[in-house]
């Protein structure tokens, strides 16, 4: 446990909250701020909430634990954009929290845990993922947990506690994201390569690591009884070439974008203090386990971002680098808050001009034109087109309109076809849009639809509901003379076509009827693990 004699803990902890605190407050205030700008619901939220409703122990692209997020949210704070997105501010303020007191654990004093929590806040791949319901905003809360407990362990602090912390934390971040493995095994490497090692050798470094696998089992099991899909999804988007590959400088220029190009000052410092293992003792295993996670990491193809959840504990180091660095300074000598005013203030004030690259905090036409005077542009992660918006700001837009024209569209059948309708979407965003939004008030009357069906991912293995394919109301890109292969009546009831939207969600939408005998349904032809 904590120490009772660790006489700056209390100051640290003070500290550490306050930062996290103002973490909080700003995620609510840009929710708030960018819902009245008229952003709505960002895709994957939808698909999140609709797994929150089907809870399991695994899902065909991503963990269990953010639809347990997305339950809870929706279940202790409702299912409005600001509700579902409270949980993730709380991660990212947990990060910020940890951040301070892995600082504090490398023996940092309150300059170095200050300007290592005030660059993370600053750090757009922070902003733009704690900004909204996603595994990502939890992901460095598991991996910075499981640094804090080595680092206590390193400084002889109870093993049986924080090694029982580490697997605990492992093991739900297990549950979380795979990419959690391939942090252990770096930090694994860093250890075994390095004096470090000598706290492996204990029966807590096997209850921990036990306890790890035992958590993970369950999503394991889940996978073998549904015949691995998360490999098979894996598997379609690389020959899929859903990503889009970066060469090495590439990748590692992406690293200075997605954490803010001046806040290199910082993370970059913290990385080789780590290896030199002078400043920072007993820290060269966390510098090694940088360049191991990045070497994984490029050699696996992954997207940029899939860094972002280990840079808290290079911030800390950095902190402490300039804290060393600049002993001789009046802010440092007086231990102040803000011992580094003057590169805190370019970091503010960068951070503020790359905000809008991170939370949609301008209406989308004002986005366009700032960021074309600026010469800014988000960098592409998948292949899709996009239209004038990037994706991650594309995807809140057009999902009304949608459920709107399946609704008016619904509500033109007969009882008897209501009741058998299958309302079919090509994606799990579409799918999604309509289970929540038609579940929502709308006038004070309910819009009582049936449950969409989808073939892609998850809502593949949730089937049709018991739908009968003869009537459909379908949301999908095939044209007109398409469908007529399938369908003896083709209805165009409405289009999708909002213009920030992306590109291949401006659609038609069907009302489909009589499936021809030539053209027999089959759920199993339209599995999509994409």
């Amino acid at each position: 446990m904590i120490r009772p004699a660790d006489s700056t803990l209390r100051q640290a902890l003070r500290l550490a909250a306050i930062f996290a605190a103002v973490k909080l407050a700003l995620h609510f205030a840009l929710t708030l701020w960018t819902e009245h700008l008229g952003y709505g619901y960002f895709r994957d939220e939808f698909y999140y909430i609709a797994c929150g409703r089907h809870l399991a122990w695994g899902y065909v692209d991503h963990g269990p634990i953010v639809a347990l997020q997305a339950r809870l949210g929706e279940l202790l704070f409702g299912d409005s954009v600001f509700a579902i997105r409270i949980l993730s501010a709380v991660a990212g303020a947990t990060t910020i929290f940890l951040t301070g007191m892995i600082a504090w654990a490398f023996d940092g004093r309150r300059p170095a845990q200050a300007l290592a929590m005030f660059g993370l806040i600053v750090c757009p791949q922070y902003i733009g993922t704690d900004g909204y319901l996603s595994m990502n905003s939890f992901e460095p809360v598991f991996w910075m947990t499981c640094v804090l407990a080595v680092v206590l362990i390193l400084r002889g602090y109870s093993q049986r506690f924080w090694w029982i912390v580490f697997g605990v934390s492992a093991g739900i971040g297990l549950l979380n994201k795979p990419s959690m493995a391939f942090f252990l095994a770096a930090v694994g490497l860093g250890l075994l390569l390095t004096p470090q090692r000598r706290i492996l050798w204990s029966r807590w470094t096997a209850v921990g690591l036990v306890l790890m696998l035992l958590i993970a089992l369950p999503n394991v099991l889940w996978q073998i009884h549904n015949h691995w899909p998360t490999l098979e999804f894996l598997h379609n988007g690389k020959v899929g070439h859903k990503n889009i590959v970066l060469g090495p400088v590439q990748f590692f220029l992406a690293q200075f974008n997605n954490m803010q190009p001046v806040n290199a000052l910082v993370w970059i410092p913290g990385v080789v203090a780590l290896l030199r293992a002078k400043s920072i003792r007993e820290g060269r295993w966390l510098g090694l386990t940088y360049l191991f996670f990045f070497v994984l990491m490029l050699a696996l193809h992954a997207k940029d971002y899939y860094l972002a959840a280990i840079y808290p504990a290079y911030f800390a180091a950095g902190g402490i680098a300039w804290e060393r660095r600049f002993s001789g300074s009046r802010g440092v000598q007086r231990n102040r808050v803000v011992a580094f005013p003057l590169f805190e203030a370019v970091l503010l004030v960068t951070g503020l001009i790359l905000l809008p690259m991170s939370s949609p905090v301008l209406q989308p036409d004002a986005w366009v034109r700032y960021t074309t005077a600026l010469h800014l542009r988000g960098d592409k992660m998948e292949t899709a087109a996009t239209g004038p918006l990037p994706q991650f700001y594309a995807d809140r837009f057009g999902w009304q309109q949608e459920v709107s024209i399946v609704q008016n569209t619904f509500q033109s059948l007969s009882p008897q076809d209501q009741r058998r309708v299958c309302i079919f979407a090509n994606n799990y965003g579409e799918a999604g849009a309509i289970d929540l939004l038609s579940s929502l008030q709308d006038a004070g009357q309910p819009l009582h639809l049936p449950l969409a069906m989808s073939g892609q991912n998850n809502y593949w293995l949730w089937g049709t509901h018991g739908c009968d394919p003869d009537v459909v109301i379908a949301v999908i890109r095939d044209t007109p003379e398409a469908v007529s292969q399938k369908y003896q009546s083709v209805t165009i009831v409405g289009r999708m076509d909002n213009p920030w939207a992306m590109p291949f969600e401006h659609k038609n939408i069907y009302l489909l009827r009589g499936r021809r005998s030539s053209a027999p349904f089959s759920w199993a032809d339209e599995r999509f693990y994409f």
